[in-house]
């Protein structure tokens, strides 16, 4: 199988198609691609499931006025969850966008605290000293250059931690996007930077940012591997990701991941989708429902049958649904809470 790099090479040479492991009935395409273990497929699964659970719950509290903002991670789940398995949360470094709330939960930060933190609970809000992650953030691409320092500090310790860090194709448009990744590039940072290509930037669409048939492209401009995966195929997100990971330890510098997906669902419950694209596009990205196709493979395979799956879903709300109680008994923040956390004394 060929690596990363040899990936980011056919790049250079024009081929446009972003890799694919999986047919949408959940047969691989080729009989010698490497699939992850079974237990790393269940595991995908739940969070994904979570992940929908987490969606349907945190939309119906803003509609009931309890919730403030919420961008839903549904048809980017396997873009999230396949990036977010090859990392080890006690040793690496999550620094997330606005919308990877299943890759912050299996990071460490607790399902409770994710929900009140979207309820306006500062101490849940607040991201605990033994995670490894720095907070949600809603300034387009304002994390990246963070990312860049945290990675390379890393590097400068000798810690055998990576740095994985989301954005969105939106903030590749951004200054701060171009300024971490060349910094990322000229110092060979051990960072892997996912970019999830939703096709929109709230609702500009991706063929009026940027000109570049691919955002991976990018990469090489900067001096380092970039490879564009089909985002809805967790099978093909998790191996590259892994390899780019294997890479970043190794001290070969950073690896730039575009993942090739679509955003079925609004922008955040402010966005009104419908004004700036058309259903029937919708409708088609649906067909490629990532979740659909990991079941499918699953089940192809032996490894659940339809009743583990529902029994799954049936969990994963009863799981979002306790930790929604827990998340309610963090206090309500006063005046007094404003500063608490923004200075160590």
């Amino acid at each position: 199988m060929s690596t990363t790099t040899d990936w980011a090479g056919a790049w250079s040479a024009g081929d446009g198609r972003p890799l694919q492991f999986l047919a949408q009935d959940g047969q691989l395409i080729r009989p010698d691609l490497p699939v992850p273990p079974d237990g790393v497929v269940l595991e995908a699964l739940r969070l994904m499931l979570m992940s929908r659970a987490l969606d349907e719950r945190c939309i119906m509290l803003h509609r009931q006025g309890r919730l403030g903002l919420y961008a839903p991670v549904l048809g980017q789940e396997a873009a999230v969850v396949g990036s977010h398995l090859p990392l080890d949360p006690t040793m690496d470094w999550l620094v997330p966008a606005s919308r990877e709330q299943p890759a912050m939960v299996r990071h460490g930060w607790g399902l409770d605290r994710l929900l009140g933190s979207l309820l306006g609970r500062l101490e849940a809000a607040r991201i605990p000293d033994d995670v490894r992650m720095l907070p949600r953030q809603q300034a387009i691409a304002a994390q990246l250059p963070h990312a860049v320092g945290i990675a390379w500090a890393m590097a400068i310790r000798g810690e055998p931690g990576i740095t994985l860090a989301y954005c969105g194709d939106g903030a590749t448009s951004e200054g701060d996007f171009h300024e971490a990744c060349n910094l990322a590039g000229v110092m060979a940072v051990p960072l892997v930077l996912v970019v999830i290509n939703n096709q929109y930037a709230i609702s500009t669409p991706f063929t009026r940012q940027t000109a570049a048939e691919r955002l991976a492209y990018r990469a090489r401009g900067y001096g380092f591997p970039g490879v564009a995966v089909d985002g809805n195929d967790l099978l093909a997100v998790y191996e590259v990701t892994r390899e780019a990971v294997a890479r970043a330890r190794r001290g070969d510098g950073p690896t730039m991941i575009e993942a090739v997906t679509y955003r079925m669902s609004f922008h955040n419950t402010s966005d009104n989708p419908s004004r700036y694209r058309d259903q029937g596009e919708v409708a088609r990205a649906e067909e490629r429902d990532p979740v659909a196709r990991l079941a499918a493979y699953a089940i192809r395979h032996g490894l659940i049958d339809a009743h583990g799956l529902e029994t799954i879903g049936t969990e994963m709300h009863s799981t979002v649904d306790a930790a929604l109680e827990l998340a309610m008994t963090y206090p309500s923040p006063g005046p007094d809470d404003l500063l608490k956390h923004v200075f160590a004394d």
